[in-house]
């Protein structure tokens, strides 16, 4: 088998490129042309897990960010939004809750604004070419790199200088080989359609940077004189919502797995829930309200939400904060259930709308039907190349 060494790789990624100062710069091999130059429109690719109805988090971090990219894409732009359903099945799920949020995730994705017409939308399982791909490029992905991803110990609980191969109790209980190659598979989503720009958040540029050195090693190995790479090396574009965290837990990221329900805000909470959780919100007795993520993690967590609900205020922007500062903790929760139910009921409007339909179950399967034939006859055209280059076509 052909393992991909770090050191060789290096020596491969010694060019640099050029791009938008709002899109991260990254690593090219200096073979492979430029993807995101005016002579190659863009692909843009990016996945959410089926955890049913997004929360507040997601919608900020990810979802808002990929409607203004669609809205705002070049007519020659390809938008893919996936649903990982088989990232999901990396941990035991129950079948039939897995298949409800699938349902409920879709119907979200076109609730928050993304358009069938415009985006391709699809669950990731529907397309075949992504299993087949991990395949061949774990034929190329080193055990080391994997080892030291953050995320995989991160789910081992083992600290970050452990190996999750390493025999102890501890790992050889949780280690599950889905769990510790979901990066590869996590590389073939996006390498599998040419992607040029992945929306991620900080917490996934390790990933991307894998996938990155995975495009780079193959085509060096498999097109070293190709004139156009057979993977495109993708660039990242981050999103300014990095982290939206905990209503009762502030250091904390906002999540489902949480067991309190007051910890997260759901895209379809109403009026009245949306107040009754921030009421709730943990804060501090501190006089006045500044922004201080360490020492006043909650007043902070209300203020980044607040920024991040109206695109239009600034962290330069003083009057704004002048204005908050001289609130009461109850005002402020109060200021900032207003904004964020103001943000979100057009939203729940259209979830309501789509899930309240008689045929609403046809409609989102002919969606994801839709969504996935599109998709398959694009990741059809690079398996087609990959294979041939294998010398397995």
């Amino acid at each position: 088998m052909l393992l991909l060494r770090t050191h060789a790789l290096r020596r491969v990624l010694a060019t640099r490129r050029h791009c938008n100062p709002s899109i991260r710069c990254n690593s090219s091999s200096s073979t492979s042309p430029n993807p995101a130059s005016s002579e190659h429109p863009k692909v843009i690719f990016s996945g959410i897990q089926p955890t049913g109805i997004p929360h507040l988090g997601n919608y900020l971090g990810a979802l808002k960010q990929w409607v203004k990219l669609q809205d705002e894409a070049a007519p020659d732009t390809t938008l893919l939004f996936s649903i990982v359903d088989l990232h999901a099945i990396t941990i035991k799920q129950d079948p039939k809750a897995l298949a409800k949020w699938k349902k409920e995730m879709l119907a979200s994705l076109y609730a928050v604004g993304i358009k069938k017409e415009r985006s391709i939308v699809f669950f990731q399982s529907a397309v075949p070419q992504h299993a087949e791909l991990m395949w061949i490029l774990s034929c190329n992905a080193s055990m080391g790199y994997l080892s030291r991803m953050t995320q995989w110990k991160s789910k081992l609980a083992l600290p970050d200088n452990a190996s999750p191969l390493d025999p102890s109790p501890v790992s050889k209980a949780a280690l599950k080989l889905g769990l510790f190659s979901y990066p590869v598979l996590q590389a073939a989503d996006i390498l599998l359609y040419q992607t040029t720009h992945v929306p991620v958040g900080e917490d996934q540029a390790q990933h991307l940077e894998f996938a990155r050195e995975l495009a780079v090693g193959f085509n060096h190995m498999f097109a070293p004189d190709a004139k156009s790479p057979l993977l495109v090396p993708p660039q990242t574009i981050l999103s300014s919502a990095k982290r939206v965290m905990s209503l009762t837990t502030p250091t904390k990221k906002m999540s489902k797995s949480d067991p309190e329900p007051k910890s997260r805000i759901l895209i379809t909470d109403s009026n009245e829930v949306i107040h009754k959780k921030f009421k709730s919100a943990l804060t501090d007795s501190i006089d006045g309200n500044a922004y201080d993520r360490e020492s006043r993690p909650g007043v902070s967590n209300l203020i980044d939400i607040m920024r991040h609900m109206d695109e239009d205020i600034t962290g330069s922007d003083k009057e704004w904060m002048k204005e908050l500062e001289g609130l009461s903790k109850r005002s402020l929760k109060e200021t900032a259930a207003d904004r964020v139910n103001n943000g979100l009921k057009d939203v729940r409007g259209r979830y309501e709308e789509i899930m309240g339909r008689k045929d609403a179950d046809e409609f989102l399967e002919e969606g994801a039907r839709q969504g996935g034939e599109k998709a398959r006859k694009l990741a059809q055209q690079t398996i087609g190349k990959v294979r041939e280059a294998l010398g397995i076509a």
